[in-house]
């Protein structure tokens, strides 16, 4: 992946989170608040999250496996988890599910920023998602304050709009900083 489209996708997101958050419509607080226990959100985040895992599985090199010589067992291993997780741990699950994407997704974004020392806008997309990184990790061993989060930033409609412009203000200057490359 290119630096302009690592720099310039981070910041397309987080300009569409921060409008859909400054927009202030119902349906926007409503969906939030449903996302953390949700069976669709679980299947749709979390199941994506385990298919670009096992994907990455497969593209494992000899260097990576110890025990095994072909990434096969591996695999079977945490599809395996994966079903298990549907069916014994369900609670929260799309939360998981969006933190296993976020690392997922640090890893390429990242690499193309890496060693880019004559582009110092590139820390606006590096530090967006070191954060990322950050509340992944944090929500994945403590999914329930996604949802303590979203009650307390839509207790008051304010707050929401603040956030939202804070996100929209920095995604829009972080794709901007796309085409300075």
């Amino acid at each position: 992946m290119s630096l302009f489209l690592a720099t310039l996708l981070p910041g397309l997101f987080l300009a569409l989170l921060g409008a859909l958050l400054a927009w202030g419509d119902p349906r926007v607080s409503s969906t939030a608040k449903a996302l953390p226990r949700s069976q669709r959100g679980a299947w749709l985040f979390f199941g994506a999250g385990a298919l670009w895992f096992l994907w990455r599985l497969s593209r494992l090199g000899e260097a990576d496996l110890i025990f095994f010589s072909s990434p096969g067992p591996v695999m079977i291993a945490f599809g395996a988890l994966s079903v298990l997780a549907f069916i014994y741990a369900p609670d929260f699950l799309a939360v998981r599910g969006l933190c296993v994407l976020t690392l997922m997704a640090a890893e390429p974004l990242l690499h193309a920023a890496y060693m880019e020392w004559q582009h110092p806008q590139r820390l606006l997309m590096v530090s967006a998602v070191y954060v990322g990184v950050g509340l992944a990790l944090y929500l994945a061993a403590a999914p329930y304050r996604l949802r303590d989060f979203f009650d307390w930033l839509f207790l008051r409609p304010r707050r929401a709009r603040t956030l939202g412009a804070a996100l929209l203000a920095y995604g829009l200057a972080t794709a901007s900083a796309a085409f300075t490359y």
